[in-house]
Order: C-alpha cells, then sequence, then structure tokens
C-alpha cells in the first residue's frame, strides 16, 4: 500500500502539467520452457503505474508460432498496478516469440509514448515441466483444520449450514456402514428406558419430543464443528458446539443466549484480499405473526460465538445462496425482477482497502436501507404477463415460477439469471391439466402445496390421494410424465416436501408405507427400482414395512431413516436407518434398532464426510463414520531352531474416540476389537447399546508378511481376527536369520487401514553328530581271548568224553 501510494502521488502532482512521459513494457512466462498442451502464464503490461483502481493499460499481445504464424490477443486490459496475466497453451513444440506491444495513451493530461517489449522465447517441447505433486485423499483418520494445500479434500470435507434443497448434500464420502465414531448425551432430559414399574409398566421409555415437542430439531455442521440445540423444555436451549471427527465439546452456550438460525460460508475474492469467512447467523424479527418487524440478522464466529455484526431490516423471502455464498433474496413482481445480495448490501460503493471484507463489517450495526440501492444489486425490467409465484432459483443461472391450477392446467416460466443476462425469458409454457384433476379427485390443497422436488432439471407435483407425481422439466416448462400410484399408506404423509427429491437426475419417494421409489427423470414414470424397508418382526403398525424418511442424499447414496407421526410407547424395536445406492437401489448397509429418527426434532445430517444423528431410543447423538483402528504384533522374543515352528499372533482394534470414553473402557478394557463391515450393525449394538454380543460377528482380514534375511519380501499368511480382535499364524521359517513382520489390515468401509511391526529370529540347525569308530584291539587280547576260547572248547570236549565213558561202564 505505502509503495503504490508514493508512486501514485508525483503521478497526481503531474496532471497540472502536460507532460511526456516514457513507458516500460513487461513480458514474462511462467513456467518457460514449457510443455506442448500445457499452461503457461503471460504476465504482461507496464511498470508504469497508474491512478485509481479502476484504471487499466490497453495493450496487445502477438504470439508468432514456430511455424511463423502470428496470434494477436488485442485489447488487454492490466490493473492499476500496471501488469496482468492471461494463460495460454501452446499447442505445437518449437520455439514461440511473445511480445508486448503498447500504442501509447493520453491519461490523466500526460501523453504516455507507445513502446513494446522485446520478443520473448516460449519453448515448447514434448514433455510437460512438472507441476505441484497432487496430495492424495486422506488414508487414515483425519480431523480438522485441514491445510489449504490440500486441495483435493475439499470432496469430502462438505457442511451442513441449513436444510439443503432436495436434501442433497454434496462434497462429502457417504459413510458405507454403520461404524460410530462416538455418542454422547443430547443433554437437558435423560432418554433410554425408565425401568421399574412406573406408568403402569416397567418397559416404557423417556419423552422423545414427539410429537410436536421435537428435540434436536436445530442443528448445523460448519467447516467440521457441529451445532446443536440442547433441550431442557421447549422454552430453555442451550446451543452447544462439537468437534464433529472428535467429539470433544469446543464451547456451549453462546450466541448471546440465542438460537442459531443457519450457517454462512462466504468467499470475498477483491483486489486486496481473497479468503473465506464462516459465520452462525441468529434471525430475529420477521418471521411469521409478525411480517411488519424488521428482520435482523447477527453474525458469529463459530469457532469461538463471539459477535461479529449485526445486518438489520434485512427483506423478507426466500434465502438462497450464491457461488461465492452470499445470501440473496429474490423478487418477481410490477414487471421486475429484483436480486437482494447480503454482500452488495456491505460493500456496494467501498474501494480499495475498504472493500475488503473483515474490514468492512466487524463491529459494525449495517441498516441495508442505507446502502447502495438498498442492497438490490439486480434489478432489471422483465417480459410482460409474468405471473404467479417463485417455485425455486438457481442464483447465477435462472428462476423458475408459475401456478398451479385444477383446471386451467400448470404454467411454468423461467427467467435468465446469468451474467449479462439478467430478466431474459427463458420459456414459458401452460400444460393441460390432468384428466384426474379435471374429474375433480385431486385438488391443489390435496397436493399439500403442489410442488415437492426441485431442481435445474425438472419438478415434481404430489398428489396425496391417488398417491401420484406429474413431472415437468425445469428447462422447457413442458410435462415430462405421471407416475403410477404408490402404495396406499403413502397417502397419509402430512410433509410431503420432506419425502419426496430429485438428486442426480432421479426423483425419489420415500414415506409412511415404508417403500422407497426411484423415478428416472429421462424416464417413462416407471419406477425405475424400489426398496421394502421391511419389518421381520411385526413392530411397526402402519404396514410389513418401517415408515421411511429421507434424510440427505450423497455420493450417489441415499440414506433413510424411520420414525412416527405421534411415536407409541413401549417404542417399537428394531427401527433402521439404511443407505442404498441411489443409482440401482443396492442396500450398501442397514442398521436396525440402531438410529431411529424423529419426526418433530429433526433428521441426520452429514458433514466432512461424517453423519450426525440424533437416536430417539437413548436420546444421544452420534456420529457416524470411517475410523482409525489399531494394530499390534507379536513374535517369539528368543529365536527358534531351524526347522521349528514358531506362532505371530497380535490385535487389531476400533480406536474411534468414542472407545476411550469411559463407560466403553470399563466393558472393555482391553479396547474394542475391529469387525467386519458386514458385522458392523450389529457390533455398534453390542460396543454402545449393551445388546447382546453377537456370535456371528467377524473379525477384519490381516496380511502377514516379512522381509526374509536375504532381503526378500515374504508373505507368511493370512488371518482373521475373533471377537477379541485377536489374529495368530503359525509359521515354519524355511531358511535361518532375522525375519522382520510386518502384519497389515487393509482398512474397510468401517476404518482406515493400520500396520505393526514386530521380529524374530531363527537359528542355524547345530552340526550332525557322528557315529562313534571301533577302538582296535590290544596284542594281548588278540592272543588271550582265543585261547581263553579253546580251554573252554576243550574242557567241554572233555566233559563229554566222560560223560560218555562213564554211560558205557554202567552198561
Amino acid at each position: 500500500m505505502f509503495l503504490m501510494m508514493t508512486i501514485a502521488t508525483p503521478l497526481m502532482m503531474t496532471t497540472a502539467n502536460a507532460s511526456t512521459l516514457l513507458t516500460y513494457p513487461l513480458v514474462e512466462c511462467l513456467p518457460n520452457p514449457v510443455g506442448v498442451n500445457q499452461k503457461t502464464l503471460i504476465n504482461y503490461g507496464l511498470l508504469n503505474y497508474l491512478n485509481t483502481a479502476a484504471d487499466g493499460w490497453n495493450v496487445s499481445i502477438v504470439i508468432t508460432k514456430p511455424d511463423g504464424t502470428t496470434e494477436t490477443m488485442d485489447n488487454m486490459m492490466t490493473w492499476s498496478t500496471g501488469n496482468a496475466g492471461v494463460y495460454y497453451t501452446p499447442t505445437d513444440v518449437g520455439t514461440y516469440y511473445v511480445q508486448v506491444i503498447f500504442d501509447g495513451v493520453t491519461y490523466r493530461n500526460n501523453d504516455y509514448l507507445p513502446s513494446e517489449t522485446e520478443k520473448l522465447p516460449l519453448i515448447v517441447q514434448e514433455e510437460a515441466v512438472p507441476t505441484y505433486p497432487s496430495q492424495l485423499l486422506p488414508g487414515e483418520y483425519w480431523t480438522r483444520p485441514i491445510d489449504s494445500q490440500l486441495r483435493s479434500w475439499y470432496t469430502l470435507a462438505g457442511s451442513w449450514l441449513t436444510e439443503p434443497n432436495d436434501l442433497v448434500s454434496e462434497y462429502n464420502a457417504g459413510p458405507e456402514s454403520a461404524h460410530i465414531l462416538w455418542a454422547r448425551p443430547l443433554g437437558g432430559e435423560q432418554g433410554g428406558l425408565i425401568g421399574g414399574v412406573y406408568a403402569g409398566s416397567g418397559d416404557h421409555g423417556m419423552g422423545t419430543g414427539d410429537a410436536y415437542e421435537g428435540k434436536w430439531g436445530t442443528k448445523f455442521i460448519v467447516n467440521g464443528i457441529l451445532y446443536y440445540i440442547e433441550y431442557q423444555v421447549q422454552s430453555t436451549q442451550s446451543v452447544v458446539a462439537i468437534n464433529l471427527r472428535t467429539g470433544e465439546e469446543i464451547w456451549r452456550n453462546k450466541l448471546d443466549g440465542q438460537t442459531p438460525s443457519f450457517g454462512q460460508i462466504l468467499y470475498w475474492d477483491c483486489r486486496n484480499y481473497r479468503g473465506a469467512f464462516s459465520y452462525l447467523v441468529v434471525q430475529t424479527g420477521g418471521g411469521w405473526f409478525r411480517s411488519t418487524a424488521a428482520t435482523v440478522w447477527q453474525f458469529y464466529e463459530p469457532l469461538t460465538g463471539e459477535w461479529v455484526f449485526n445486518m438489520t431490516n434485512v427483506p423478507s423471502g426466500t434465502i438462497y445462496r450464491d457461488g461465492i455464498g452470499s445470501l440473496v433474496k429474490y423478487t418477481v413482481s410490477g414487471g421486475r425482477l429484483l436480486q437482494w445480495n447480503s454482500s452488495y448490501a456491505v460493500i456496494a460503493g467501498r474501494t480499495g482497502m475498504s472493500e475488503s471484507w473483515g474490514s468492512s463489517v466487524k463491529g459494525q450495526n449495517i441498516n441495508v436501507t442505507t446502502r447502495a440501492n438498498g442492497g438490490y444489486d439486480i434489478n432489471v425490467t422483465i417480459p410482460s404477463g409474468i405471473s404467479g409465484s417463485i417455485i425455486g432459483v438457481w442464483p447465477g443461472e435462472k428462476i423458475v415460477g408459475g401456478s398451479i391450477s385444477q383446471t386451467n392446467g400448470v404454467r411454468l416460466w423461467g427467467l435468465s439469471l446469468e451474467q449479462g443476462y439478467e430478466g431474459t425469458l427463458l420459456f414459458d409454457q401452460t400444460s393441460d391439466a390432468p384428466t384426474e384433476w379435471v374429474a375433480g379427485n385431486v385438488s391443489v390443497s390435496g397436493m399439500q402445496g403442489g410442488w415437492v422436488a426441485l431442481s435445474k432439471e425438472a419438478g415434481a407435483i404430489w398428489g396425496a390421494l391417488p398417491r401420484k407425481h406429474w413431472v415437468y422439466s425445469f428447462e422447457t416448462g413442458k410435462f415430462l410424465f405421471e407416475t403410477p400410484s404408490q402404495h396406499f399408506a403413502d397417502a397419509w404423509d402430512d410433509s410431503p416436501g420432506s419425502s419426496h427429491n430429485i438428486y442426480d437426475g432421479k426423483l425419489y419417494s420415500s414415506s409412511v408405507s415404508g417403500v422407497v421409489y426411484c423415478y428416472d427423470l429421462a424416464g417413462d414414470g416407471q419406477p425405475l427400482w424400489t426398496y421394502n424397508a421391511s419389518d421381520p418382526y411385526g413392530e411397526s403398525y402402519i404396514s410389513s414395512n418401517w415408515w421411511s424418511m429421507a434424510l440427505f442424499y450423497t455420493d450417489g447414496k441415499c440414506y433413510i431413516g424411520s420414525m412416527e407421526h405421534s411415536a407409541l410407547d413401549p417404542k417399537p424395536r428394531g427401527a433402521p436407518m439404511y443407505c442404498l445406492n441411489a443409482t440401482d437401489g443396492t442396500l450398501i448397509w442397514r442398521a436396525d434398532g440402531l438410529f431411529r429418527s424423529s419426526r418433530w426434532g429433526g433428521r441426520a445430517i452429514i458433514g466432512d464426510s461424517v453423519i450426525a444423528a440424533m437416536d430417539t431410543y437413548d436420546q444421544r447423538v452420534y456420529a457416524i463414520g470411517k475410523g482409525p483402528s489399531t494394530m499390534t504384533v507379536d513374535a517369539p522374543d528368543a529365536a527358534v531352531q531351524f526347522g521349528d515352528s514358531l506362532i505371530i499372533r497380535g490385535t487389531v482394534m476400533d480406536n474411534s474416540p468414542g472407545t476411550q470414553s469411559d463407560e466403553i473402557k470399563l466393558r472393555f478394557p482391553n479396547g474394542v476389537p475391529a469387525m467386519s463391515d458386514a458385522s458392523m450393525s450389529d457390533w455398534m449394538l453390542y460396543v454402545y447399546k449393551q445388546f447382546s454380543q453377537p456370535g456371528s460377528a467377524v473379525g477384519v482380514p490381516v496380511s502377514i508378511d516379512a522381509v526374509d534375511p536375504n532381503m526378500n519380501y515374504v508373505h507368511l499368511g493370512d488371518a482373521t481376527t475373533d471377537g477379541s480382535g485377536m489374529f495368530s499364524l503359525m509359521y515354519t521359517p524355511e531358511i535361518p536369520g532375522y525375519f522382520t513382520v510386518y502384519a497389515t489390515f487393509g482398512g474397510s468401509a468401517s476404518y482406515y487401514a493400520s500396520y505393526a511391526e514386530t521380529t524374530f529370529g531363527v537359528m542355524e540347525a547345530p552340526p550332525a553328530t557322528a557315529a562313534p569308530t571301533a577302538s582296535p584291539t590290544p596284542l594281548s587280547e588278540a592272543y588271550f581271548v582265543p585261547a581263553v576260547i579253546g580251554i573252554i572248547v576243550a574242557i567241554i570236549v572233555v566233559g563229554v568224553l566222560l560223560a560218555f565213558l562213564l554211560l558205557r561202564k554202567r552198561a
């Protein structure tokens, strides 16, 4: 700033007397050399500064290609600093030449002389020059803050600033199992089973808020922090802020004791500042029964709960968000289209440093009626005859409106919001009312307000009694198709606006019948697929299925919960939450009795790829997502003899934040074993809800490998952990020496990967013992032994002769 002022001062001093001034052009290419079909940034302009932020030099860029032909970029304006940049992609190998030409101009009573740069060689080669290496998506458990250099992680780090249109919440990796990261009491009131014999039975539960006094109705996720209300009684509320990925409480009872209404993340890009700001917003005034009251927005810092600024006299209307996160509202009336923009209401007319967002709002009380044009940055005429109400808005693209009549049919019109074409008519189409409407079987009131599902591509009208959708194009305004009648129980749904949604080119319906229907917007209206949320034990009294309620859509998946309008007690057991493949309806996971939703409180939400849900069975808040695992591995401490077998053993454990709580540690003093995805729903009931240990639970696979004494990689074998998390493998080494062992759990939908290592030794076999050699016989023994033998033989012979003679004598 100081440099610009010191340069601008002498320029302003020369305006009184005209001068002829030299100019100093510049050109630079980054990178240079560059690979063919790889972008290079051409920095161009003059070193001469200008006086005001809106001014710039007009130059030309002439590019001479390797074949001698030229390409000229005319009317290339610079910033007030004198320079600017533009990307250029060369398509041929060889040497390009880039030159900047300034034709001269009279500016502020001074004549700036023409000039041109030398021709800058731009070397284009076959191989691409290296760019900053992309960083992989996380392969282990991660937390906030995310380093802003990890740009690809934006796909995992969505927020839930308010209930999104059609419940579509992208930029998350949708959890593919019911694995729990942590659980904590909702607060304010106890939950779960009463016990004893109160109210005539011991099997009753604490109140859940259904109906009409719902708990956990207000909740948001802003940059990885979960905010929700703890209801003690309907009029007493406590706001808590929880780290979504760790379960740690950050603060409570801030916001000057008020309840947040929605969140905002605003990306601000101006001459002197580029970055995002996040807020929790408390709205007071306006609203039902107070339409004459001035609406006030109070903005608070989400990390600390401290007040930042106020905005007063905010106009009424539905809040939308534009491409940078500004809060915008629309009016179509009296032949005009108006867009009110919260950012414009703050910054309009400001320049230089004052246009930087932070310094413009902190500590301010901004009355929008005193701002330029009252904060309206679009105010244009529209074609005559446009009537009816606004149906849906997609800022920067289009606004769709119209009317529904039982006899006159459906009128739809679209107006452009594209910059430079604001208010231009895109279509104006009226379709005849369906025969069923004209016959009187369906009334507008029976359609529960009419439009129940909206997207840029199409919108759907719902008829409660015939249980049908009528779908219309939001690109042409024309009728597309009618769906067949759904299950009769869907006629009882009193909240169709949250039961019918459009996501990724498909219309979804999930309601009282417990059947999820999917219709392709490009199809003929017949269901593409259906899913029945069956109740195998007959606990649900509505039908053979569980009442279904769409929670949200993300990452190609549908997440569905179950609830009742006016909950019975004892509560029906086993109510499911489940996840479906949005394309074909395949069941990805289902958890029966783990997370029962609330009709009058609130549905589960998602942010940072973690689901936050309140369960009405025990009045706790749960975080559901992929968690960390930890491993151990051991081998014999003493070396074994070559030829002997040894046992390698270890464990794979769940290291999620919830497993570190006191109540879990008391039950699992040695840690919580990691289990397979297929076993996860039942295993979580056991770990977090004290159900019986599932005998069919299966552990996780482990690969056991080693580097042998010859530095060769050897796969020793595979194992699966058991109910205590232990695995083991018997192995017979094939060579002696020193082994380094690696045990690896490759991860799953429930856990990130982990590994551990150990060592063992194998001793050389001892040398074989030689057979003993016979000692030579001494000479004395050589003669003595035969002699003795001869004497013995002689005695025997003499004895035999004497015996013979005696026998003859007797005879």
